[in-house]
C-alpha cells in the first residue's frame, strides 16, 4: 500500500490506514479517495499530494 502526504503541510495518507475519521475506511488506495477532498489540516486539494516512496 503506498503513501502520500501534503506539498504544503507535509500530512500524511497512509492507503493502509486510510482516514476513518474523513469517511475514508483502511485500505483505501489513493485513487479512490474523492477528487473534491482536501487535507484536514491546511485545506489544499487532493492534486498538492505527493506519492512517497519506501
Amino acid at each position: 500500500m503506498a503513501k502520500y502526504q501534503c506539498g504544503a503541510c507535509f500530512f500524511p495518507y497512509d492507503e493502509e490506514q486510510g482516514l476513518p475519521e474523513d469517511g475514508i475506511p483502511a485500505g483505501t488506495p489513493w485513487e479512490a479517495v474523492p477528487e473534491d477532498w482536501v487535507c484536514p489540516d491546511c485545506g489544499n486539494p487532493k492534486s498538492s499530494f505527493i506519492g512517497l516512496d519506501d
